[in-house]
């Protein structure tokens, strides 16, 4: 296997679980309030273009690691709007 692969591989593996943690402890806590829902909307918005770019180029590892990554994103997006404080009027 080439160095280049297994870089690839490596970095793929990284890129899909990195999100994971902070799921786990929203999930946890029951809050994400610290979380900045422009920071996440953002790095959503990047992932969908990785994954709209592997489509495009049929690169289906790019696919693969950008849909678990944006899935990742929604789940926090989710979470975040779900565990909010209702805030009085």
């Amino acid at each position: 296997m080439e160095l280049d692969l297994i870089i690839g591989i490596i970095g793929a593996i990284l890129s899909s679980v990195s999100f994971l943690p902070q799921v786990v402890q929203i999930w946890k806590t029951k809050s994400a309030k610290d979380l900045s829902m422009a920071t996440i909307v953002l790095l959503a918005s990047n992932g969908t273009s990785w994954l709209v770019y592997g489509l495009l180029k049929d690169a289906i590892p790019l696919v693969i690691t950008n849909a678990i990554v944006l899935f990742m994103l929604l789940l926090i997006i989710f979470l975040k709007i779900k565990y909010r404080k209702n805030v009085p009027a």
